[in-house]
């Protein structure tokens, strides 16, 4: 069973970066679609960035462009969420997501079936 581990959050002034991490433990990473995910207690998790099985294919939500890069290393199995110029609203509990089912670029959360344990990422003023 893969599984996936995040790392990087912490805390941040706004205007500030982080480099979030994903690594998955088995060989099928470089077949996933993968994605970056975002949650706030109580709230529905919500699409950060896609990105399909060979990074030529990325997709990013409107609030975040320009100011995120996601890209992965298949030789490494690691998947990367880069955060420039952070914003307080940025803050949440943020989760990578592998989908063994589409190697597409995909939006869709219930296209995700496996989903690391979450890392916070907290902006300050």
């Amino acid at each position: 069973q893969v599984q996936l581990a995040e790392s990087g959050g912490g805390l941040v002034q706004a205007g500030g970066s982080l480099t979030l991490s994903c690594t998955a433990s088995g060989r099928a990473f470089s077949s996933y679609a993968m994605g970056w995910f975002r949650q706030a207690p109580g709230k529905e998790r919500k699409l950060v960035a896609a990105i399909n099985w060979n990074g030529a294919s990325i997709h990013y939500v409107e609030s975040v462009k320009g100011r995120f890069t996601i890209s992965r290393d298949n030789a490494k199995s690691t998947l990367f969420l880069q955060m420039n110029s952070l914003k307080i609203e940025d803050t949440d509990v943020y989760y990578c997501a592998a989908s063994t089912t589409v190697a597409a670029t995909t939006p869709r959360a219930d296209d995700y079936d496996l989903w690391g344990q979450g890392t916070q990422v907290t902006v300050s003023s």
